[in-house]
């Protein structure tokens, strides 16, 4: 479960990023997270994950109050966060297992578990037969189920993905959205904050829209909202 009471984020510039969120996310949701730039999208889901700190107010996951959390916790928050970038950050030297290895490798699980949860996640995003291809080698779609593949390895709860779809094509979108839908059936919650109102037309779910740091809108079963 993801909690925010009263959560303001005000950067040292005097930028008011958030302003007085109160939002619940249950476990096992699929959220759309949307809204203009600059909104606050990114500072709502970088609170979640603990790369920022709100300046008041209170932000829990699954029951851990990441608000005052010490700084040695954050690697244990992290194992149970995935978090998912438009532009990938894969490392280009490392292939596409190793990639996905390294997640585990950096919390020391056995050699015997890391092959087979590797290759167990690579067959769910559909690149079991392209374990040893370097990140060039790949198409833009390919590289971002690699980064998702990364991203669940650890069994994470809740699973971040910050416009995922931002760089691909159309087809290739809707295949990394029906991968996103297949870890949300088995379980995880998402969170995917998108500019894509065909995919959030097409693939109804829950709604939340944020402007100038506020909730404005949150919808289940919502539509994107915005002209494009």
């Amino acid at each position: 479960m993801i909690k925010m009471q009263g959560v303001y984020k005000t950067y040292p510039n005097g930028v008011t990023a958030l302003n007085g969120l109160d939002i619940q996310i249950d476990q096992g949701e699929f959220v759309y997270v949307v809204g203009p730039s600059g909104a606050g999208k990114s500072t709502f889901t970088k609170l979640i994950y603990r790369e920022e700190k709100p300046t008041t107010g209170t932000v829990l996951v699954n029951d851990i109050d990441t608000s005052t959390m010490k700084q040695r916790r954050i690697p244990m928050l992290r194992r149970q966060i995935g978090v998912v970038y438009q532009d990938f950050r894969l490392l280009p030297t490392l292939t596409v297992y190793e990639n996905v290895a390294f997640a585990l490798e950096v919390i020391e699980e056995s050699p015997q578990n890391i092959r087979r949860r590797v290759m167990d996640v690579l067959d769910q995003v559909r690149l079991k037969n392209k374990a040893r291809f370097l990140p060039d080698e790949l198409s833009g779609g390919e590289q971002q189920r690699v980064s998702i593949a990364r991203a669940i390895v650890n069994h994470p709860k809740v699973l971040i993905a910050d416009e995922p779809t931002g760089n691909l094509d159309p087809e290739t979108s809707w295949e990394i959205m029906h991968i996103l839908e297949e870890i949300n059936t088995a379980g995880t919650t998402v969170l995917m904050a998108t500019h894509s109102q065909e995919i959030v037309n097409t693939i109804r779910k829950r709604v939340i829209a944020i402007e100038d740091g506020m909730v404005v809108r949150d919808q289940s079963n919502g539509e994107y909202g915005y002209e494009m």
